[in-house]
C-alpha cells in the first residue's frame, strides 16, 4: 500500500545550475509579474555557487562562523575598487540566498528577511556603480535590485518544493503566522483564497 507521506527526492542532476534554472523558470511563468530570464539565470548561478558550504560560511582555524553581512557592507568602503566589487557581490548574493532559498533560517534570529533584503539591495546598487553590466545587459544589478522581492519569493517556493513541501504548505504557514500573502504568491502557489464575509 503506497505511503501517504511526501516522497523525498534526491537531486541527481549533474548540472545543478540547470536544475535551479528550470525550477525557478517554471515558477516564474506562473507569476503575474514574471522577472526577466536574465534574473532567473543569475539567481540559478548564485544557488549553484553556494552549494559548497565553504562559500557560504567563514571558516577560520577549523571553526565555522556565519558571515556578518551588514559589517562586511560597511567595511567595503575602505577597500580597493576590485575588493569592493568582490565584497558587494558576496554580500548581495548571500542576502539573496538568506531571503530566498534559506528564508526559514531567520526565524530564530534577531534580524529578519527584511533586514537582509535591505542589505542585499544596497549591495547590488553599490555593485552596479562599480560593475554595472552582466551578460552585456547595462545596469543589470540595479534592475536585479528592483526584482529582489520577486526573485526571493520564487526561490522560497522552490526551496519548499525541493524539501518535499507544496507551495500551498508555504502559503498556509504564512497565513497561520499572520504574515501578509500577496496575490502573486497565491497565483504562483495555485492556492485560491476563500473570502469570507462578516455576519453583522
Amino acid at each position: 500500500m503506497p505511503s501517504s507521506d511526501v516522497t523525498k527526492k534526491i537531486i541527481t542532476d549533474a548540472n545543478l545550475q540547470g536544475f535551479f534554472f528550470d525550477g525557478l523558470n517554471s515558477l516564474n511563468k506562473k507569476s503575474l509579474c514574471p522577472v526577466p530570464e536574465s534574473v532567473i539565470f543569475y539567481s540559478s548561478d548564485v544557488l549553484d555557487k553556494f552549494v559548497l558550504a565553504q562559500n557560504f560560511f567563514d571558516i577560520s582555524e577549523g571553526r565555522v562562523r556565519e558571515k556578518i553581512l551588514g559589517l562586511k557592507l560597511l567595511e567595503a568602503t575602505q577597500l580597493s575598487r576590485e575588493d569592493q566589487r568582490r565584497v558587494y557581490k558576496e554580500v548581495a548574493d548571500m542576502s539573496l540566498l538568506v531571503c530566498g532559498y534559506f528564508s526559514e533560517s531567520t526565524q530564530n534570529k534577531m534580524v529578519d528577511t527584511q533586514y537582509y533584503g535591505q542589505i542585499g539591495k544596497m549591495a547590488y546598487q553599490q555593485l552596479n556603480n562599480l560593475s554595472p553590466s552582466f551578460l552585456d545587459i547595462p545596469s543589470f544589478y540595479t534592475m536585479f535590485a528592483t526584482c529582489f522581492e520577486s526573485i526571493t519569493m520564487l526561490m522560497t517556493m522552490l526551496a519548499s518544493l525541493n524539501r518535499g513541501q507544496s507551495d500551498g504548505h508555504l502559503i498556509f504557514k504564512k497565513v497561520m503566522s499572520g504574515e501578509p500573502v500577496s496575490e502573486r504568491e497565491y497565483l504562483v502557489s495555485g492556492v485560491i483564497p476563500q473570502l469570507t464575509k462578516k455576519v453583522s
